[in-house]
């Protein structure tokens, strides 16, 4: 990938050391880095890892300079055409926001550190489709001050490249430049601006008493900022006093692992403390937004929660660093390398370069443009578990047959699929964004399902056969993916769908009754009879399976029927009929009663109208289920008995004997395709004569078994086929 970084600057800091360790192990990797900042002592370094970098004035709030580095910023995704922006600081993020609606890039970002929260600067706050937080406190901020939801943030670290940082790297060199000769060395770096440089500052204050207590230490600060001619001068001031050169203040620099390497204690938080840990030295934990003191193993979880710095602790008093200090310098040279190799162990473990590089990667993944769009267009997001298999069954497959297809759903409950599926969505009813959608998209995938079908409502068939037209008038191939076709009985509707059928560039049917209603329809053109996708669904695992039965109050280890009966009209003495049909399974048979609600809004008061007619007691599974989860319980059954479609196809897929519950034709021709038998139909269901057919097969219990396991096995191989003919359809559409 062209992956382009955007910074406020790579002066001295934590986030900008971040910023360059990322781009160098992603560049080590393979990947095309740009950096955009305003300069600063990094940016050698970062060029002569073969990273382009450009100047921009990303570091200032003035509304000229803004709009100076919005242009500039233009200018050079235009140029390099980005796969990725990474944005690490509010300037950079807000302006990449803005110009996103024009350039169309995906969008991260990185979030350092807390920041102050007011109308004003919130409006300086854009996160992107995704967020980096470098520690679970700055996630659970993103999460409260912004409403950022939690699936959107994805922790990462403070990667050290633990090579640089080494016991093995010596500091000889550095104690000559500056003249350190042999004295214990107390070393900082930090950004030297007004707050960040808290503790330079005290370290100055304290460096006399430090002196009296441990003579001839010495102080060593790295960094620049707005403060540092100020530290300096104050540095100047107390070594003029002290009668020697106790404060070194060396200005920003790159060579932070030699300057490391000659001290024999280091103060400081985050990044800094890492790189330092990593060196083998002992560390306090001190900066300007904490204090805790010098690292041993039981501070462990509380340093890494705030990422080493220090937020939920207060910052210190002088006199608390200077015991911190001190008791650390007072320790023995056994237990200063014992602290040591202690850090090293704690970074390497936790702080790899690599690790860091992994969290970044598989965030621009989640947002990357892929090659193809596809939009897909069917009955989500209404609770359905039938239809949401179908949607998490093709996101699956299309997921495992190409890396290079991103999925836009149209969805009733956009924010639900998002969660459940990850996948993009957006509200099915909003005219000009499903228009915008499909304008975008390179194809229109409608399906799978039975939604070209008037028995539910000619309404609900022409918002369908909408949706294709439209994606027609925009020139965009349209897939009909895995549709089980009809019944469309109104001459209106079926002109309707002939016309559009005709025009479709590629039709995979899920059963041959559909490719028969086409036929009937006087529909010419060719259509692939594959299968449901469902049949390539993987289950939930047994074991959760197990737990969800016992949740419904089944006896362990019974064998069971899993019923699935919804609301229906004209079919009152039907449930009546069904109670008897369930009461003789279990006086007979032995076979517990467990009700399944595929669409629980739906089918709870038909299951409820059934239990109170049953002589035999039955259990529900009313809780919350994935359609993965349904699908596991469903595999646990000896039968099923069911009036939902997408109960039997479950079942079918996990060789399931059954028996459907006839309310449509669609059931019918699917019971007929898998060679089960029909229980009868809804609207003149006949007690006696199912429980006639149910004896049938229960006595022919194997062979009908061996038969199912051998057509499931097919119908999952066959079920391949949708993704093979849609990726060689986007291939001819988009070469």
């Amino acid at each position: 990938m062209k992956i382009l970084m955007a910074t406020m600057g790579l002066d001295i800091g934590g986030a900008e050391t971040h910023i360059v360790e990322l781009a160098k192990e992603l560049k080590h990797r393979g990947h095309d880095i740009v950096i955009v900042s305003n300069g600063g002592v990094y940016v050698p370094e970062a060029e002569a890892a073969g990273i382009r970098h450009y100047t921009a004035p990303l570091h200032q709030r003035s509304a000229a300079a803004m709009n100076r580095a919005r242009r500039i910023l233009g200018q050079v995704i235009a140029q390099e055409r980005p796969d990725v922006v990474h944005a690490h600081a509010r300037i950079p993020a807000f302006l990449c926001g803005m110009l996103r609606h024009r350039y169309h890039f995906s969008f991260v970002t990185s979030c350092h550190g807390v920041y102050q929260v007011s109308g004003a600067l919130k409006l300086l706050s854009n996160w992107g489709e995704r967020t980096l937080a470098v520690s679970e406190d700055i996630r659970d901020y993103l999460t409260e001050q912004y409403g950022i939801p939690a699936d959107r943030i994805t922790l990462t670290i403070n990667g050290i490249d633990t090579d640089k940082f080494s016991p093995e790297t010596q500091g000889d060199a550095i104690r000559t430049e500056l003249g350190l000769g042999d004295a214990p060395v107390v070393g900082h770096v930090s950004r030297l601006d007004r707050e960040p440089s808290h503790t330079a500052r005290q370290l100055i204050v304290l460096a006399p008493r430090l002196s009296e207590k441990f003579p001839g230490v010495r102080i060593v600060i790295t960094g620049g900022g707005d403060s540092f001619a100020e530290l300096s001068a104050r540095a100047a001031e107390v070594n003029e006093a002290m009668g020697r050169a106790c404060l070194v203040l060396t200005g920003p620099r790159t060579d932070i692992n030699r300057l490391v390497a000659a001290c024999d204690l280091f103060v400081g938080v985050s990044r800094s403390a890492l790189e330092a840990m990593a060196a083998g030295k002992p560390a306090v934990l001190s900066g300007a937004q904490g204090h805790t003191g010098l690292f041993v193993p039981e501070l462990l979880e509380k340093a890494v929660d705030t990422n080493f710095c220090c937020r939920t602790d207060p910052v210190s008093t002088e006199d608390q660093l200077f015991q911190a200090v001190a008791s650390a310098l007072a320790l023995s040279s056994e237990q200063k390398k014992e602290l040591g190799l202690y850090g090293r162990q704690v970074v390497r473990e936790r702080y790899s370069v690599s690790r860091m590089a992994d969290d970044a990667l598989s965030v621009y993944a989640k947002v990357r443009r892929k090659k193809y769009r596809v939009v897909m267009s069917g009955y989500y997001g209404f609770g359905n578990a039938g239809d949401d298999a179908i949607l998490d069954s093709i996101q699956q497959a299309i997921r495992s047959a190409s890396d290079e297809v991103s999925v836009t759903v149209l969805s009733n409950d956009p924010e639900q699929t998002k969660k459940q599926y990850g996948l993009d969505a957006i509200p099915r009813f909003r005219v000009l964004r499903v228009f915008s959608a499909l304008r975008r998209g390179d194809v229109l995938l409608s399906g799978g399902g039975s939604l070209l079908q008037d028995t539910t409502s000619t309404r609900s068939l022409l918002y369908y056969l909408s949706v294709i037209r439209c994606a027609q008038w925009l020139r965009k191939p349209v897939m009909l993916y895995a549709n089980g076709i009809g019944p469309v009985r109104k001459p209106a509707n079926r002109r309707r769908v002939r016309q559009v059928v005709e025009r479709a560039a590629l039709v995979t049917l899920r059963d041959h009754a559909s490719a028969m209603e086409l036929k009937q329809m006087g529909i010419t053109r060719p259509a692939v009879v594959t299968a449901d996708p469902v049949f390539h669904l993987e289950p939930a695992g047994r074991e959760r399976s197990l737990e969800l039965l016992k949740t419904a109050g089944l006896p362990a280890g019974k064998p069971f029927v899993a019923v699935s009966v919804r609301d229906w009209h004209n079919v009152d003495n039907f449930y009546t009929q069904l109670a008897s049909l369930c009461d003789h399974l279990r006086n007979r048979h032995g076979l517990e009663v467990l009700f399944l609600l595929m669409q629980p809004q739906r089918d709870r008061q038909a299951t409820a109208r059934v239990l109170s007619q049953m002589e035999e007691p039955a259990c529900v599974l009313d809780i919350p289920c994935t359609p993965r989860e349904l699908m596991g319980v469903l595999g646990q059954a000896r039968l099923c008995l069911a009036m939902r479609l997408h109960t039997l196809i479950f079942a079918a897929r996990m060789a399931v004997p059954s028996m459907g519950l006839v309310y449509d034709p669609k059931v019918a021709s699917y019971l007929e395709e898998l060679d089960l038998p029909a229980a009868g139909n809804v609207e003149a269901f006949d007690a006696a004569g199912a429980i006639r057919r149910a004896d049938a097969l229960m006595g022919d219990y194997d062979a009908v078994l061996a038969r199912l396991r051998e057509k499931s096995a097919q119908l999952s191989e066959t079920a391949k086929e949708n993704e093979r003919l849609l990726l060689e359809l986007l291939e001819r559409t988009k070469p």
